[in-house]
């Protein structure tokens, strides 16, 4: 697996648990400088407990306010950042028989405005990144679920596929700023949101590996960092089925998890 060149000044979000804690003990070992926020100080202190190179900046990222104290937080100590991974999110399920408009709320105001707050507070930074020898990168978590609809995650996969869409868009207009965009579309990942799921999991990878096929993704400056490949090819390829076909493969799933098995 490709590691990153040299040492980096990196902002991590959603760093204490999943994903982001595998990436954060990866990176910290790794010796770069690393800022991890996360809304709990405690965990954040015993994340960085024994490492130099790590920043404490806890923020509640859905507040716009405390996140651009975050952004000045990371300034004052890095002067500037050469990655912004943001990785913050939650996940929920909505039951169309009870509908629940602040469900969709909650979850998209966790995932879609947590991460454009962050974006709003890293891009100065990633302005300022000088001396580089790679353009500043900024990245977010998106999901596999932007590829493709399916049952009970209207809330998940819109936030994230409006995560997806946003960053694409926004690699066009920030070409000509020399700054990279790299949108991480992981599979099913063990962490203790995936472990709430009711539902049959496949290919299901731990978060140390998805930590490594990240970090390899934004080594090779990929950018589309998907992952179990085995997974996301399927799910793309099922994305692009003519209409018809995409219900009917959702309905299967959905009558699957009606009558208890696996889907």
């Amino acid at each position: 697996m490709a590691s990153l060149s040299g040492t980096r000044r990196i902002w991590l979000t959603g760093a204490t648990s999943g994903i982001g804690e595998a990436l954060a003990k990866r990176l910290l070992a790794d010796g770069h400088r690393v800022a991890l926020t996360a809304r709990r100080e405690e965990a954040l202190e015993a994340l960085a407990a024994g490492h130099p190179n790590a920043l404490v900046v806890p923020a509640d990222l859905t507040d716009r306010a405390a996140t651009r104290r975050a952004g000045a937080a990371i300034e004052e100590a890095f002067g500037g950042l050469d990655i912004a991974l943001l990785n913050a999110g939650t996940c929920e399920y909505l039951d169309v028989r009870e509908f629940d408009v602040e469900l969709v709320e909650r979850v998209f105001t966790t995932n879609f405005l947590g991460t454009l707050y962050a974006i709003d507070a890293a891009l100065p930074l990633l302005r300022r990144a000088e001396g580089r020898t790679q353009p500043p990168l900024l990245a977010a978590v998106s999901s596999a679920s932007a590829y493709l609809p399916l049952p009970r995650a209207e809330a998940y996969g819109a936030s994230k596929a409006a995560i997806s869409h946003f960053l694409e868009s926004l690699r066009l207009d920030l070409a000509a700023e020399e700054i990279d965009v790299s949108v991480i579309h992981p599979g099913f990942v063990e962490t203790p949101l995936t472990a709430r799921n009711d539902f049959s999991m496949p290919m299901q990878i731990s978060a140390e590996r998805a930590a490594e096929y990240i970090v390899e993704g934004l080594a090779r400056r990929r950018l589309d960092i998907h992952f179990p490949r085995r997974f996301t090819y399927l799910v793309k390829a099922l994305g692009v089925l003519p209409p018809a076909l995409r219900r009917r493969f959702g309905l299967r799933i959905a009558g699957r998890g009606r009558d208890g098995d696996d889907a």
